[in-house]
């Protein structure tokens, strides 16, 4: 692997590590307490949710932790084992990675002026999602074009 692919492949290491840390804190705390995870930051209040978006947010806080966060740290551990069952499991969280920011500017898209909805940072959120989506796709590929370095 050359330098430039060594350091793209640490990159992809260090932020799914980051992202892994930053989920397991915060959608397991939305999942289990949603007034807490709000007053660190990680969620919207719930008077901004209604009672339909807290429902929604703690559902998605339920798939991350049973379902995108396991992709994810087996992805991170078999990756660096250099197993294709990393390559796998990365190949599946990355997609995922892709998937939830463009399912969450949608809600915001299609909620706004709906009845009970408040929520008005739609700028701040749409440029963090993209970040994470584009990430999610740069990720993708990078596995991708560098997939024999994984599966023999």
């Amino acid at each position: 692997m050359t330098l430039r692919k060594k350091s793209a492949y640490y990159l992809l290491i260090g932020l799914s590590i980051l992202l892994t840390v930053v989920y397991l804190a915060g959608q397991t705390l939305s999942m289990i307490d949603c007034e807490l995870a709000t007053s660190f930051g990680l969620n919207e209040p719930k008077e901004q949710l209604t009672k339909l978006g807290l429902a929604l947010n703690k559902e998605f806080g339920f798939a991350d932790v049973f379902v995108y966060l396991p992709l994810l740290i087996v992805g991170i551990i078999f990756l660096i084992k250099k197993s294709t069952m990393g390559f796998f499991a990365m190949c599946a969280a990355m997609a995922i990675t892709i998937y939830w920011p463009v399912v969450s500017m949608s809600t915001l898209f299609y909620a706004k002026g709906a009845p009970g909805f408040t929520f008005d940072d739609f700028l701040s959120y749409s440029i963090f999602l993209s970040i994470i989506a584009f990430f999610g796709l740069w990720g993708f590929v990078f596995l991708y074009r560098n997939r024999k370095y994984w599966m023999g």
